[in-house]
C-alpha cells in the first residue's frame, strides 16, 4: 500500500526529455503524474509524452530549482524546497507552475 502527501503521485516534481524531444511529466516517485506503481515504468509504454513548444534554456532557468539551463531533465523542487513545508516553498513552487503551464503541448494521436 502507498501512502504520502498527494505531491508524491499528483503534482508535478520534474520535467523528463526523451529521445524522441518529448517530455514526460513525473511526480516525486519519478513515475508519470498519478502513476502509484512500485515498478519501473517505461514512458514511451504510455501515451504520456508531450512536446512543449516554448521551452527553452532560457525557461528551464526558471523551471529548474537550481538554476540549470538543462532542457534534459528540469526539476521543480529538490528535498531542500519540498513545496508542502513552507509558505515560501509553496509561493516558489506555484510561480514555477505558472510559467510551466503557459507551455503549449501537443501529443501524436495513439
Amino acid at each position: 500500500m502507498f501512502q504520502g502527501e498527494m505531491r508524491f503521485t499528483h503534482f508535478p516534481y520534474c520535467l523528463e526529455r526523451l529521445d524522441d524531444g518529448r517530455y514526460v511529466v513525473l511526480n516525486r516517485r519519478h513515475k508519470p503524474l498519478g502513476f502509484l506503481s512500485a515498478e519501473r515504468v517505461t514512458y514511451e509504454d504510455y501515451p504520456v509524452a508531450v512536446k512543449l513548444k516554448g521551452l527553452t534554456e532560457k525557461l528551464a532557468m526558471q523551471l529548474d530549482i537550481k538554476g540549470r539551463p538543462h532542457l534534459d531533465k528540469i526539476r521543480l523542487y529538490d528535498d531542500g524546497t519540498i513545496p508542502t513545508t513552507s509558505q515560501a516553498n509553496m509561493d516558489a513552487y506555484l510561480k514555477r507552475l505558472g510559467l510551466l503551464m503557459k507551455l503549449k503541448t501537443y501529443a501524436e494521436a495513439v
